[in-house]
């Protein structure tokens, strides 16, 4: 039984006024592949080392099965890490680099080959335990840092960026044995990493952090759904989501020139503070290409096409006042232009204009003033 808790966790850098994680609360089940997902610089690193016991923690408390292990050193908390970088010793062969913890503890020699030899082989490493690392690709090498943490036989896996070293083709290859070694071991998990195609292909829930405070937690799906705020929707999802606020007239958005339905509760949840604006928000999936008199749909003027055989995205500026303009982008980093799916086999060309329909079921609606989702 390894559940992780962290309850109300704050940690404060010296020097520092503000927290760079601030009042935590995460629960991670036992046996689950928590991924905790955030920009640079958010706080992600930062919280897997409290729970490593690298950082100090100066609010609040973590539990690891039940057992409260804040002050506790890193080594009597039996968990076991994974870094960006591999760290394995150079002049040590695999078996040798894979087994060193367990001859640090003190473990019979026979047992340490007899685990070396299990985990070689679940990670499909056994030719390669008399080489060195440098005779080994960074794909090995990584398996061989995730070896090294399974014959520890830990209650719990803490994976920092693992997969950040290796090259795409490889990175979507590691990630799929990763995922599915841990569902195979069943250690609880905290996977920490910046790339949300990772999170939501991995994790069993995902924990959306951003400058030290946690906005959402859960299963990928509902995250992609029904995110909690302005922050979360531009963050998870690739592309991103298309996010612009726009003046609410007479309970519809005014896109550009044209004006589309809005369902009528979330428009009355909306308050003075929000000034009779609406933020707006769709996937390029969930809107298509109309026809031009369609009543509840807006022009786009195409700045860029890309057809990659299985789908075709048109990029392009929302058209007010008879010109394309950009559409004032609030909160979402990515870039200003509306991003939609179409067939690739109908794309139109750069500098056309078209209409463009959202559907209204998958529309993400939010408050300028407090970024909150209102549908």
């Amino acid at each position: 039984m390894a559940e992780v808790v962290f309850d109300h966790v704050t940690r404060i850098y010296p020097g520092n006024d503000k927290p760079s994680v601030d009042d935590l609360n995460l629960d991670i089940k036992d046996g689950e592949f928590l991924v905790l997902v955030g920009p640079s610089g958010c706080g992600k690193s930062t919280t897997l080392r409290m729970l490593a016991g690298l950082e100090e923690v100066n609010k609040g408390r973590i539990l690891i099965g039940g057992k409260d292990v804040t002050t506790m050193q890193p080594k009597d908390r039996d968990i076991a890490m994974v870094f960006q970088n591999y760290a394995l010793y150079p002049h040590m062969t695999v078996a040798d680099n894979m087994g060193f913890a367990l001859k640090i503890a003190g473990t019979p020699k026979d047992e340490i080959r007899k685990r070396v030899e299990k985990a070689a082989e679940i990670l499909d490493l056994t030719e390669y335990l008399d080489r060195k690392p440098k005779a080994l690709s960074g794909g090995q090498r990584q398996r061989v840092a995730m070896g090294r943490a399974i014959v520890r036989e830990p209650k719990v896996f803490l994976m920092d960026e693992p997969l950040s070293n290796l090259d795409a083709k490889l990175r979507v290859q590691t990630r799929t044995q990763i995922a599915a070694l841990q569902r195979q071991l069943g250690v609880t998990t905290l996977y920490v990493t910046h790339d949300q195609t990772e999170a939501l292909t991995m994790g069993d829930r995902i924990a959306v952090i951003k400058l030290g405070i946690l906005q959402q937690v859960g299963a990928p799906t509902e995250l992609y759904d029904r995110p909690a705020n302005v922050f979360v929707a531009g963050f998870i999802g690739s592309p991103s989501m298309n996010l612009n606020t726009h003046p609410v007239v007479n309970g519809k958005a005014k896109i550009g020139e044209d004006t589309v339905d809005l369902p009528k509760e979330a428009v009355a949840k909306l308050t003075a503070e929000d000034g009779n604006k609406i933020v707006v928000g769709f996937r390029p999936e969930d809107a298509s290409l109309a026809t031009p008199d369609d009543p509840n749909a807006f022009s786009l003027k195409v700045v860029n096409v890309e057809d990659l055989g299985s789908d075709g995205y048109i990029y392009g500026n929302i058209i007010t006042d008879g010109s394309a303009a950009e559409a004032s982008q609030v909160m979402s980093d990515q870039n200003k232009l509306t991003t939609i799916r179409v067939n690739p086999r109908a794309l139109p060309k750069v500098g056309d204009t078209v209409k463009i329909k959202i559907d209204p079921s998958k529309m993400h609606l939010f408050a300028p003033s407090t970024e909150l989702r209102l549908n």
